[in-house]
C-alpha cells in the first residue's frame, strides 16, 4: 500500500496533518465540509459510489481539497469488511460510541452498531438498541477530535488499539472533526447532524410509567396519589395493555372505553399522557391500519417479494417500510384521529425492529426495502436495519407535529441512529434493578450526550427484577436529575412508584423531585443551549477542564450545563459521595435545592465559583407558574458572578416570533442585575441568596 501525503490549510487557518494509507494506488479524496470538518473517502471510486448519509442534515458544500490532520488514517479491507483505522497519541481518551453499557471512558472497549432488543442487558452485550458510529477523542492537552463512520450497515467500533471502524457493505467515508476542546467538536458535529427540537416544558418534568397501568381507573389512581402525596410529576404513561389486542392505534374497549374522558381527567389534575405505538401491524383484515397500509402496499418485503410476516405482541404482523416517503406520510396521518383522544405524546417501542421467534430476534437481513432514491434506493434490511427506528420516529414526529401544529411534539423512541435526536428523545431500554445498572446509568446517559443525543435517561428503579427500597431511593435521588426522568418497571414486577417502598424512600423521592422542579429554570436554560448549539445537557466532569487527566474517567459525578456539579453515591450504604473536583471554588448548594443536606440518598450539588443559579419554587407540575425566582450566587474572588436564564411559554412556537426572554443574571457589589439580551418577555421578580463564603468548600 502506497502512502499518500496531501496537505493544505482549512479556511480557519487551522492546520491539520493527515496521513492516509489507501488500499490502492489511487489518491484518497478529501472534502472540506466546514471549518474544522473534513470528509475522507478511500478513493475516487468510493466517493462516487458513496451512499446517502442518514446522519448528516441536508446537502453540504464540499470542495475536494488537500488536507493535513493530526491523526493517521488507514483505509483497508478486513475479513471481507471495509474498515478504517485512526491512530491516537498517548494520553488520548475516547468517549461516545452511543448507547453502551460500561464506563464513561471507552478506551479498550468494543461496540457493535446493530440495533438489538437487549432485554436485561449487561457488560457482555456489545450491541444495544441504538447505533452511533461515532467516537470523541480528547488529547492530553485538552484539544479534541471526533471520528464519524458514515455507514448504516452493521459496524464494529474497536477501541483496543486506536480507533477502528469495520463495517459490512460498501466502502464508507470517514468524517474527522477537529476542535480546540471537546465542546467545540460537539458543536461542529451538531452543525452536521442537526440539533434536537425544542421540547415542551412538561417533558422536562417527572414521568411515571409501568408495563402496564390498566385499566383506566388505575391510571387515574396513580395520578391522584401523586397529587395527594405532594410528589411532583407531569406525565403518566400508557404501555401496550391499553390497546385492543396489542394493535397499534386502538384502545381496549373494556379497560379503556373512553380515552378522551380519561385524558380530560388527567389534564384536570395537570397531568399529560403518553401512549406506546409499535411498528408491528397485525395481519387482520378489517383492522383499519392493516387495511390502509395494504392499500399502498406499505410493508417491508421478504426476499421473494412478498410482505414479510413476523410475530410480535399482536401475533402475525407486517411492518411498515419507513424508507419510503409515502409510507411515512401514511404513518404520520394515522396520528390525527389517534391524538383526538387527548393523548399528549407518543412512545415508539420495539422498533429495532424486534421480531419474535426468529434466530436473531429481528427481520432477516435479506428482507427488501423499496427505499426512495434520496435514501439510496431499494436495498436489503442489512442496509436499513439500523435506521428503521429512526425513520419510524421521524414519521411519528412529523405526524404529531401536523396533528397538533400549535404544540411542540414529544416522541420517545427505543431504537435510533446517529441523528435520531432530531425526532425523538430516548431511554436506555430494559435495564435491571441492580446496583451495577444504577451505577452504569450515569455513563450511559453521558455517552449518549457525547454522541449527539442530549435528551436521554434510564428506567429509574430498573425495568427487570425487583430491587429494593434502598436501591430505589438512591437511584431516584440522583435519577430525578436525568435529562429524561422516568420511573418504569415490567409486567409482573413489584410496584415502583415513589410511595411503594418504606416511608424514607417516599421522602427521598419527594425531596429529589422537588429539587428537579426547583432547578427547572436552570435546566430549561441548559436545554435551550442544547437545542441551539448541540451541547449535551449532562456533561462529563472533564468539560470543566479538558486538560486535567484526573477528571477523564470520573463517571459518578457530572455537570449539568457548565455551572452545576452533581456528585452521586452509586454504592450501597450511606457513605458520603466524594469525587475529584475541577479547579475552582465550588460551593455546596445541596440544601438550597433539596431542602436538606442530611439525606444520604440525595446527591451533592456544587455551584461553580463566579456562577449564578436560577431556581424556581417548589411546584407539583410544570403547569404551575413561576412567580418568583430564587437566584443562588457564588461570587468569585472579585465578588462577581454571572449566569444565564432563558424562558418561553414552554409549549408552542411563539419563541420563533420573539415570545421568549433571554437574560444575563449579573452580580456585582452585592447587587443582581437582569440584563435582557434577546426576546420580549418580562422576567419575574428575583430573590438573591449569596452562598456563604465561609462555608466549607467540600
Amino acid at each position: 500500500m502506497a502512502p499518500l501525503f496531501q496537505r493544505t490549510t482549512f479556511l480557519s487557518s487551522l492546520v491539520l496533518s493527515l496521513l492516509v494509507i489507501a488500499s490502492s494506488a489511487t489518491a484518497a479524496v478529501f472534502e472540506h465540509l466546514s471549518v474544522g470538518v473534513v470528509r475522507i473517502h478511500a478513493d475516487a471510486t468510493a466517493r462516487d459510489s458513496a451512499l446517502p448519509s442518514f446522519s448528516i442534515v441536508g446537502p453540504l458544500p464540499a470542495t475536494t481539497t488537500l488536507v493535513e490532520a493530526p491523526v493517521a488514517l488507514v483505509f483497508m479491507r478486513r475479513q471481507g469488511r471495509h474498515a478504517a483505522r485512526v491512530a491516537i497519541a498517548s494520553g488520548t481518551d475516547l468517549y461516545g460510541t452511543g448507547e453502551v453499557f460500561g464506563p464513561l471512558r471507552r478506551n479498550g472497549t468494543r461496540t457493535i452498531c446493530w440495533n438489538t432488543d437487549s432485554y436485561a442487558y449487561g457488560a457482555k452485550n456489545l450491541s444495544l438498541y441504538q447505533s452511533h458510529p461515532w467516537v470523541l477523542a480528547v488529547r492530553a492537552d485538552g484539544t479534541a477530535f471526533g471520528v464519524l463512520a458514515d455507514t448504516s450497515y452493521r459496524c464494529l467500533i474497536d477501541l483496543t488499539d486506536g480507533i477502528l471502524f469495520a463495517a459490512d457493505g460498501p466502502a464508507f467515508p470517514i468524517i474527522i472533526i477537529e476542535g480546540d476542546s471537546p465542546q467545540q467538536v460537539l458543536v461542529r458535529l451538531a452543525s452536521l447532524i442537526g440539533t434536537m427540537p425544542p421540547p415542551p416544558r412538561w417533558a422536562l418534568g417527572y414521568h411515571q410509567c409501568r408495563y402496564s397501568y390498566t385499566p383506566d381507573d388505575r391510571v387515574l389512581e396513580v395520578a391522584r396519589t401523586f397529587r395527594e402525596k405532594r410528589i411532583p410529576c407531569d406525565v403518566i404513561w400508557w404501555d401496550i395493555d391499553y390497546m385492543d389486542g396489542y394493535r397499534s392505534f386502538t384502545f381496549q374497549p373494556h379497560d379503556f372505553p373512553d380515552p378522551q374522558a380519561t385524558n380530560d381527567a388527567l389534564h384536570a389534575m395537570d397531568f399529560r399522557s403518553i401512549a406506546i405505538v409499535d411498528p408491528g401491524i397485525a395481519v387482520l383484515p378489517g383492522y383499519h391500519v392493516y387495511d390502509s397500509g395494504n392499500a399502498i402496499d406499505a410493508w417491508v418485503r421478504d426476499r421473494d417479494g412478498l410482505p414479510f410476516v413476523g410475530k410480535v405482541w399482536p401475533g402475525d404482523c407486517v411492518f411498515p417500510d419507513f424508507t419510503r416517503a409515502d409510507v411515512r406520510r401514511w404513518w404520520s396521518g394515522l396520528y390525527w384521529e389517534f391524538l383526538d383522544s387527548g393523548l399528549d405524546g407518543i412512545w415508539n417501542d420495539m422498533n429495532e425492529p424486534a421480531v419474535f421467534e426468529t434466530a436473531k430476534w429481528t427481520m432477516p437481513e435479506d428482507n427488501v426495502h423499496l427505499a426512495d432514491d434520496e435514501l439510496g434506493g431499494p436495498g436489503t434490511h442489512a442496509r436499513y436495519h439500523n435506521v428503521y427506528g429512526m425513520l419510524m420516529s421521524q414519521a411519528t414526529f412529523e405526524g404529531v407535529a401536523a396533528a397538533r401544529p400549535d404544540r411542540r411534539p414529544f416522541v420517545l423512541t427505543r431504537a435510533s441512529f446517529l441523528g435520531g435526536h432530531r425526532y425523538a428523545a430516548t431511554w436506555t431500554g430494559d435495564n435491571v434493578a441492580s446496583w451495577e445498572h444504577l451505577d452504569a446509568s450515569i455513563p450511559m446517559v453521558l455517552n449518549l450526550g457525547l454522541s449527539g443525543q442530549p435528551f436521554a435517561g434510564p428506567d429509574i428503579g430498573g425495568f427487570c427484577e425487583a430491587g429494593d427500597g434502598d436501591m430505589f431511593a438512591r437511584w431516584m435521588g440522583f435519577g430525578a436529575l436525568f435529562p429524561f426522568a422516568r420511573g418504569h418497571t415490567g409486567k409482573g414486577n413489584i410496584d415502583k412508584e415513589p410511595w411503594a417502598f418504606a416511608a424514607h424512600v417516599e421522602t427521598t423521592s419527594r425531596r429529589a423531585l422537588e429539587g428537579r422542579y426547583r432547578l427547572l429554570p436552570y435546566l430549561y436554560t441548559v436545554f435551550q443551549e442544547a437545542w441551539t448549539t448541540g451541547l449535551p445537557v449532562w456533561r462529563p466532569l472533564f468539560f470543566a477542564d479538558p486538560a486535567d487527566p484526573s477528571l477523564r474517567a470520573v463517571d459518578d459525578a457530572w455537570l449539568i450545563g457548565d455551572d452545576l456539579l452533581v456528585i452521586a453515591n452509586t454504592d450501597p450504604g450511606d457513605g458520603s459521595p466524594t469525587t475529584t473536583l475541577p479547579s475552582g471554588d465550588w460551593r455546596d448548594v445541596t440544601g438550597d435545592v433539596f431542602g436538606t443536606r442530611d439525606d444520604p440518598d440525595l446527591p451533592r450539588l456544587m455551584l461553580k465559583d463566579g456562577a449564578v443559579l436560577p431556581l424556581g419554587p417548589i411546584v407539583q407540575s410544570t403547569a404551575e407558574p413561576w412567580d418568583i425566582l430564587t437566584v443562588l450566587v457564588n461570587p468569585d474572588e472579585a465578588g462577581r458572578a454571572e449566569g444565564r436564564w432563558y424562558d418561553d411559554d414552554g409549549e408552542g412556537h411563539g419563541y420563533l416570533d420573539g415570545d421568549f426572554g433571554d437574560w444575563i443574571l449579573s452580580f456585582e457589589r452585592g447587587r443582581l442585575d437582569r440584563i435582557r439580551t434577546a426576546g420580549a418577555r418580562n422576567a419575574p421578580d428575583c430573590e438573591t441568596i449569596i452562598i456563604d463564603v465561609e462555608q466549607d468548600r467540600r
